[in-house]
Parts: structure tokens; sequence; C-alpha cells
């Protein structure tokens, strides 16, 4: 692509030739002569000039910079940079069913859509516009998937799940599975299953990493809200709400009815009881652990530790500790 198309598409300010043609995104250290880089300070400007890169995107403090080479001003160079990259990205494979895939009696198929080798599709099945769904998945029956979607290889989406549009599921993640809750039997102590018949919906723009889990819910539903976006290895239990824009970050797991409000920030290996609140905004540090039926409050505010407390509150109640540990040893 030319600087001049792409800076058109970023909506970026270019400075220098238009003509340059970009074939890929790179870091500094493995820039060649036809990649993009970026810089989001001035101290880092002077190497990404003197890389082998084509073209760097900064922010508007290299705007007078009179470089050699052709800069693109933008406002978050690394948002920009980040835009460029989905737009140089190399193209799916050619739209089609392959040969070896399975599909049930399903005729709710877009335009351009790609159905890779040994894929099972069950029967009334909506797939929308320049869809892909990678192969080896499973698509169970009366699933609806959006337009612009991407499955990747082996991902398993169980009957009833909703995708939006958007979405994009990586390799061995598991959609819609039956969720764990039981009841005991009194007389013998032995379990049986609570029904496990709910839906999940997923809403537009959501990302789920590899091997992630979610369980649909137990009577109702699910839901994964616009522009969430979920880690590796994460298990999200039935009936779990995940609010817009939520990030969850790898090996976590949450406990069946968890509300996650808005913009909160998950970090990774964080554990979560049923029945928990987190409120809009609040930000839970690796390996916290909330307790069954607690709320976390504060917008902004880092919480750390099991059970999981305000961050100043944690390092307050670690160097009490240390100190104490010292005197004990002095003693």
């Amino acid at each position: 692509m030319t600087l001049h198309d792409l800076s058109a598409q970023l909506g970026c300010r270019l400075l220098g030739h238009g003509s340059t043609m970009i074939s890929a995104v790179s870091s500094l250290q493995s820039a060649r002569a036809d990649t993009l880089v970026f810089v989001e300070d001035l101290k880092n400007l002077e190497a990404a000039l003197a890389s082998p890169a084509a073209a760097v995107i900064a922010g508007e403090f290299a705007a007078n910079a009179g470089a050699s080479k052709p800069i693109l001003i933008s406002p978050q160079p690394k948002l920009g940079f980040a835009r460029a990259a989905k737009l140089l990205r190399t193209p799916p494979m050619a739209s089609g069913i392959h040969p070896s895939a399975i599909i049930g009696h399903s005729d709710h198929f877009g335009d351009n859509v790609t159905i890779g080798p040994r894929s099972v599709i069950g029967v009334n099945v909506k797939i929308g516009d320049h869809t892909t769904i990678g192969p080896g998945c499973v698509i169970g029956d009366h699933v609806e998937i959006g337009a612009h979607c991407r499955l990747d290889p082996n991902v398993t989406v169980y009957s009833g799940t909703s995708l939006g549009s958007r979405v994009i599921v990586q390799a061995g993640a598991v959609l819609g599975s039956e969720g764990f809750g039981y009841v005991r039997v009194q007389q013998t102590g032995r379990y049986e299953q609570f029904p496990q018949i709910g839906k999940l919906v997923i809403e537009d723009d959501v990302e789920i990493g590899a091997n992630t889990t979610i369980d649909r819910g137990a009577l109702d539903q699910t839901r994964i809200r616009r522009g969430a976006k979920l880690d590796n290895l994460v298990h999200l239990g039935h009936n779990v709400d995940i609010g817009q824009d939520v990030v969850i970050a790898a090996q976590t797991g949450l406990s069946g009815s968890v509300v996650v409000e808005d913009d909160v920030i998950i970090g990774g290996q964080v554990g979560i009881g049923d029945h928990v609140r987190i409120t809009k905004g609040a930000i839970l540090g690796s390996q916290c652990g909330i307790l069954p039926k607690k709320v976390v409050r504060g917008r902004g505010m880092v919480f750390w530790g099991t059970p999981a407390r305000p961050l100043r509150e944690y390092l307050k109640e670690l160097a009490y500790l240390s100190r104490a540990a010292k005197k004990d040893r002095a003693g």
C-alpha cells in the first residue's frame, strides 16, 4: 500500500513522499526498507529515522523534525500503528467451502463466507458476510455468527450460541459449553446436574483468546458485551455478564453469575467467586481473589491480594508484616 493511501485510511497527516510503498509493520530492531515503525516520544524519533524503515508513524512532536524519510503524524501513534497492521495484514484464504467440510441443512450463509477443511456446521446455522471459519471448527445447530468474524482452527461453538459482527475467536476456544452447576441429593450425598439450558450471547467486536472456555447460561444467558477482550485460557462460568470494553488477562476464572461492569481491567490468574459484582472501571491486579457475593467498587482504583483490597491498603499490610518479621528475628 502506498503511504498516501495508508495515511488516508488512518486519518493521519503525511509528511514526505506519498508514493513510498509499505508492505508490513515492524519493530525498530527488525525494520526493513518496506516496513512502517512507530515512536511515541521524541527521544526515540532519531533512532526511528536512522533505521532502515520506509516510514515512521509518530505524534505531533515529529512535525518539525525535517526528516529524510516520510512521517505519518497521528494523535495516537501506537493506535495508528495497530490499525496500519490490520490494513497491511496478509489477506485471508479465498472464500468458499472446502470439500471436506460437513454442512448441515443451512442456507443462511452471507457473501464471501469461508469454511475451512474438516469443519462441521450444524443445521439452521446463520453466518454473515465475509466471515471465516477455520479448519476443524465445530459449529452446533441454530448458531448465529455475524459479519466479518474470524474463527481460528478447532473452535467449538455449542448449539444456540450467538456471535455478533467482527468477533475474533482464537484456536481451541469453546463457546457455550454446559456450566458447572449441581444439586446434592441429601439422602445419598451424590450430585445431579442443575439444568444448563440457557444461551451464550457474544456482542460485536469481542475478541476471545486461544483455549478460552465460556459456559452458556443455566436457565437464562451468559453475555459478553461489545468490545470485551479475553486473553488465552480464561474461563467464564454460567450466567456471567461481562460489560463493554472489559479486558481479562490469561488464566483468570469467573464463577457463575458474576457481573463485571464496563471498562473493568482484570489481570492474570485472578479468581472470582460466584455472584460477585465488579463495578465500572475497577482494576484487579494479577492473582487477586474475590470472595463470593462481594461487591468491588472503585473506578480507576487498583485492587490486589486475597481477599482483594485497595492496593495502598495491601502495601501497608505488607510493610507491617515485614517490620513485624524483622522484630521477631531481632528478638
